[in-house]
């Protein structure tokens, strides 16, 4: 088997260092990043087997790296890497265009055993997160996370809004969310108002409750 040529995009630089420690002897890394607007032109320019990506990242994440690199090159593979393990997160991704999603707490092994997989022509996910996938591609209505997809609710939030939701229904402040996702305490407040309004709730304590009945 050839050796897989990879770009890893993490905006965490000790991650980044720890996963290219774990890989670089099975793989060949061409490109290492950490913001969306350099990986995108790094992938274009180098033209991987494999892009190793973060989820979430500032300035539009990992979803807006697979977007347009795969507007302009769509042959190119993507194995998401990320520490959650969200069905919204997951189908987001694949829906996008990802041939795998497998979380941060993989052994080293296994992820570079993913990466050849996924730069062979395979699929690769985490085992709890395959269910996931298989639910939604085959529309089955009998888990939650398939209830949530077509909830016509959930839907009418933005990418940046629903991940502002699921910090809120995991008990994070305000200012905890402005420092996870890199963004001011006002604009936490304003993607607040907004999905309040759009899910015409009139609190945190009933977004909250709104969140956890779909398990977000």
């Amino acid at each position: 088997m050839n050796t897989p040529r990879v770009v890893l995009v993490d905006d965490h630089a000790l991650i980044l260092s720890g996963i290219r420690a774990e890989i670089s002897r099975h793989v060949e890394i061409v490109g290492v990043a950490d913001e969306v607007d350099a990986a995108i032109e790094l992938i274009l320019e180098r033209v991987p087997d494999v892009v190793l990506l973060d989820v979430h990242m500032p300035h539009g994440g990992g979803l807006r790296v697979l977007r347009e690199v795969h507007l302009a090159n769509p042959a190119i593979r993507f194995l998401a890497l990320s520490v959650s393990d969200a069905a919204d997160d997951v189908i987001t991704i694949v829906r996008a265009g990802a041939r795998g999603y497998v979380t941060k707490n993989i052994s080293g092994p296994d992820l570079v055993d993913a990466v050849r997989r996924v730069a062979a022509g395979d699929v690769v996910f985490s085992p709890r997160l395959a269910g996931f996938v298989l639910d939604a591609f085959a529309g089955s209505p009998t888990t939650d996370f398939t209830k949530s997809s077509v909830d016509s609710e959930l839907d009418q939030l933005t990418p940046r809004e629903r991940q502002v939701l699921r910090l809120i229904a995991r008990g994070y402040s305000y200012r905890d969310i402005g420092t996870e996702l890199v963004i001011s305490v006002k604009t936490v407040e304003s993607h607040v108002s907004s999905v309040l309004r759009k899910l015409q709730l009139s609190n945190r304590h009933q977004l909250t409750t709104w969140a956890s009945e779909r398990n977000l």
